[in-house]
């Protein structure tokens, strides 16, 4: 009994210890919103459906030294898809970005201004539209805020409006998470 005992702890611990030990995975935007396979999870996506998101990214980051938690979440989302073995030309995303959410965005000068330092969030950023995300940017929230496309991260492009966006693409099946 005290043997079975010692196996069976011995087992749990070994099962625990890989858990644990396990390292993140990118499998789609490299580098960013790391994840982790749960082998024991049965609900997963379907790697045959086609995944149409509108992320509506409105919230900003209260430390601008760090990587915007929900910029982050974006590519999480996406790599959690793919380590379920959704393709990545079956995974379509735009985010559209507004609200506090929009320093995010800014390109490395106009971020250096506004919080002196480099802006974190452009790795990933890029990262994401290498993953074929389209960021995309609220025009009226650039305006009110006195931005330009040129103050803005490489291949960010403009929105008429978040609210126009999100009227035109829901219709077309996307659901829309909000971050």
């Amino acid at each position: 009994m005290i043997k079975n005992l010692s196996l069976l702890s011995l087992l749990f611990v070994l099962t625990c210890s890989s858990l644990i030990a396990q390292e993140a995975q990118f499998p789609i935007v490299k580098g960013f919103g790391g994840i982790y396979e749960v082998p024991e999870a049965t609900e997963r996506p379907d790697p045959s459906l086609e995944y149409k998101i509108l992320i509506d990214l409105i919230t900003g980051t209260e430390t601008p030294e760090n990587v915007n938690r929900y910029v982050d979440n974006v590519a999480r989302l996406m790599n959690l898809h793919g380590l379920a073995g959704v393709p990545k030309e079956r995974i379509h995303v735009k985010v559209v970005v507004h609200g506090g959410a929009i320093f995010s965005i800014l390109n490395n000068e106009k971020y250096q201004e506004r919080f002196k330092v480099d802006n974190p969030n452009a790795p990933v950023i890029a990262a994401l539209r290498e993953g074929g995300a389209d960021i995309l940017v609220c025009g009226q929230s650039m305006i009110v805020r006195g931005l330009k496309k040129e103050d803005l991260v490489e291949g960010v492009e403009v929105a008429h409006s978040m609210l126009t966006t999100a009227t035109t693409y829901v219709p077309q099946g996307y659901v829309m998470l909000r971050f």
